[in-house]
């Protein structure tokens, strides 16, 4: 080995050194020398420390490079090199592993150095979603920072002391106040019985993080804040809309605490005079229709009739297949049951099977228990969902193994109709295979498996596959959940960022793998809109226990603060939250329906999203998050929504018949003054706001909307 080695490091000490870093220099020798460690194969240590490829089963490592005056493209590929992309007189390359000893001094090139491993992170993410271009107010009135906005969060594992929750001056904690509904030491809200509130700074940082929970001490929470308004506390990692303020909310897994925790954070903005929007970076495939029409979903659609912008995850089981629909024609549908299995998880439990059905048409579900020779050893009745109306708890027994399930069904289900069934079974040891089984003798049924913990709060997929002839296969199909599939949130799926690699080649961009697919059982678009998720580094909780590699970390007030990447539509959801705050710092006036459609309507497309049809994609929804271009287009948008701010001009007379004046504005601070009527139609327009006839306006309510140092101020008065 020591001569190997030798005879490997030869080629360093030769007098035609190509130009290189001592950084590359030192990487390749170490490269080298745990490929020869390894006896020539490549190591998890190689490949996670290098950009090492494994392409058409060979080991290639990249490079970027300047090219020599004996460049030759044939020459390198004669010797098993792959070319990338050239731009002037930069090239990519990969080289083969087995050629490392040659590269550092190949004539090919004057300046060579080992490529970084790429990893898309949140300083990405900004100029991706443009985002960038709205801070620096490129073409806008001013630069916008989401400064008059408040996100709340919806979540688990909030570090209150974070500096990245602090104004961009570290001075001040951004964070307006936290419910922690776990913790019952007190006090709670006004109007609650549970949980403990703080409202105030000095609260807050006495308290220092949420309690522990189902998930222990999390972080999961924070990382999601920090990507939706995080300062970055110094670092690059600035979150989308970093002066916006927070609203904390560490909520217990049930759709009550859920609603609770809207309402407490729509009257927290109330009383601040400030709109507001909620990021939901969680969800759920067994609670309630998952077809927009539960009680959860109906109380998201009512809150964001009083104003309420909420955005919400797409999901994680992009690529799961775990969804099945059959169109039933007096037949029946066999498909095993997969089961999630981890020694670690002491919350596991089994799986949930839930059936929808269409409206009117019942349909029947049970089980079959068969052995590793897919021999039949149990089998269960048939349940009809017209006609078992209780609760069933049972089991079988399959020689010594006895299989747990309960189920329940509706004929009915209250808010849509439809026939359902949910089946849950426990998880079996050994090799035995449980199969599903259903008929009906018309109509469609979708079927869903999700692996279940005994904490409930279970949201992954896991496969229906066949056995053969006779059975059916899942796929990725439907798999967006609650709450992303409430008619006006918006739901959002994950891409990689955009990048420029150090060769100038624009790189990443494409769907992340995990990204949940539409469209919903009732055949409406979900996603809405996508954005990065996938490697996004953003602030960890300093109190958590969970595991993580660290990117950066900050000092603040005696305490270290680290930064991480985490993936997911977790983390697409909230760079979207931030865009809204973006949108509504400019327009604070815009109904939640209009945020949404400026959003649709100025989604971009790319090689990777193709062009989209008018009607969405069940993967990109309407494309890719465009915040600079929808930060223009709401300039420029009528709203309705009334707030209550305490604005330093007033509309004199008001009720008026002849004319109205704007008191304490200078017309050269104004770009627009326009009369609306209650249903957001522009009914004047005025060069001044001295005097504005209104006399032949109908008696009613009206809405002046200024234009005023970039953002849009109006205020009500009536005609009479």
């Amino acid at each position: 080995m020591r001569i190997i080695l030798l005879l490997l490091l030869l080629p360093f000490s030769g007098i035609a050194q190509v130009q290189s870093s001592g950084n590359t220099r030192a990487d390749v020798q170490h490269l080298i020398s745990e490929f020869a460690r390894s006896h020539g194969q490549v190591n998890d240590e190689i490949r996670n420390r290098f950009a090492v490829n494994n392409i058409n089963g060979e080991e290639y490592v990249s490079f970027l490079a300047k090219i020599g005056a004996q460049f030759s493209t044939s020459d390198l590929e004669s010797r098993g090199f792959l070319v990338g992309a050239k731009i002037n007189d930069i090239v990519s390359f990969k080289c083969p592993i087995n050629e490392l000893t040659t590269v550092l001094s190949d004539q090919n090139f004057s300046y060579i150095e080992i490529a970084g491993k790429i990893k898309p992170m949140l300083n990405r993410v900004p100029a991706d979603v443009r985002a960038d271009s709205v801070w620096m107010g490129a073409n806008l009135p001013e630069g916008y920072t989401g400064k008059d906005v408040i996100i709340g969060v919806q979540d688990w594992g909030f570090d209150y002391t974070s500096p990245n929750y602090y104004d961009t001056l570290l001075a001040n904690s951004r964070i307006l106040a936290a419910w922690d509904q776990f913790k019952n030491s007190g006090p709670a809200p006004a109007g609650y019985s549970y949980g403990t509130e703080y409202s105030t700074p000095t609260d807050l940082i006495n308290a220092e993080s949420d309690t522990s929970n189902i998930y222990s001490y999390a972080t999961h929470g924070s990382h999601v804040a920090g990507i939706a308004g995080g300062s970055g506390a110094g670092t690059e990692f600035r979150g989308i809309a970093f002066e916006s303020e927070f609203l904390f909310t560490t909520f217990l897994v049930d759709e009550s605490a859920v609603i609770d925790s809207w309402e407490w954070m729509k009257n927290s903005a109330d009383a601040e005079g400030k709109r507001l929007v909620v990021n939901m970076s969680w969800g759920l495939y067994h609670m309630q229709a998952i077809d927009g029409t539960s009680l959860l979903s109906q109380a998201l659609d009512y809150y964001s009739d009083l104003g309420v912008v909420f955005v919400t995850s797409a999901g994680n089981n992009g690529g799961e297949n775990f969804h099945i629909k059959k169109d039933f024609v007096n037949d029946s549908l066999l498909t095993r049951i997969n089961f999630y299995y981890s020694p670690t998880l002491a919350s596991l439990w089994g799986q949930s099977i839930h059936a929808w059905g269409t409206p009117g048409e019942e349909f029947s579900i049970g089980l079959k228990v068969l052995n590793s020779s897919n021999t039949l050893l149990a089998e269960s009745q048939y349940f009809s969902t017209a006609t078992t109306a209780g609760y069933i708890d049972t089991f079988l027994v399959a020689g010594t193994d006895t299989v747990f399930f309960n189920l329940s069904c509706d004929a009915a289900y209250p808010t849509n109709s439809r026939p359902q069934a949910r089946l849950r079974v426990k998880r079996v040891a050994g090799s035995n295979k449980i199969v599903l089984k259903s008929q009906a003798a018309s109509g469609s049924v979708h079927f869903w498996n999700v692996t279940e913990l005994t904490t409930d709060v279970g949201n992954w997929g896991m496969p229906f596959t066949s056995l053969g002839s006779g059975y059916t296969a899942g796929n990725e199909e439907n798999g967006i959940g609650t709450p992303a599939c409430s008619n006006t949130a918006i739901t959002v799926a994950a891409y990689a960022s955009n990048y420029y690699t150090g060769g100038g080649t624009l790189a990443g961009g494409a769907l992340a793998n995990f990204s949940s697919t539409g469209p919903l059982m009732n055949d409406t678009l979900k996603p809405d809109i996508s954005a990065p998720g996938i490697q996004v580094t953003s602030s960890m909780s300093s109190f958590t226990d969970a595991a993580y590699s660290t990117v950066t970390s900050v000092d603040f007030q005696g305490r270290t603060y680290d930064f991480a990447r985490l993936s997911g539509t977790s983390m697409s959801s909230p760079v979207v939250a931030g865009v809204v705050a973006l949108i509504l710092d400019a327009n604070p006036t815009l109904t939640p329906a209009q945020v949404k459609d400026i959003i649709i309507q100025t989604a971009r497309e790319d090689n990777h999203t193709g062009v989209l049809p008018p009607e969405g994609d069940v993967n990109w929804g309407h494309g890719k998050i465009n915040a600079y271009l929808a930060v223009q287009t709401a300039l420029g948008v009528v709203g309705t929504v009334e707030l209550h701010q305490d604005l330093d001009w007033t509309i004199y007379p008001n009720p008026a018949s002849e004319s109205i004046s704007l008191k304490g504005l200078e017309d050269e601070s104004i770009t627009s003054i326009k009369v609306l009527n209650m249903n957001g139609a522009v009914v004047l327009d005025s060069d001044s706001s001295q005097l504005i006839s209104v006399s032949e306006l109908k008696a009613g309510m009206y809405f002046t909307r200024i234009v005023r140092n970039g953002k849009v101020e109006q205020q009500k008065f009536i005609v009479k």
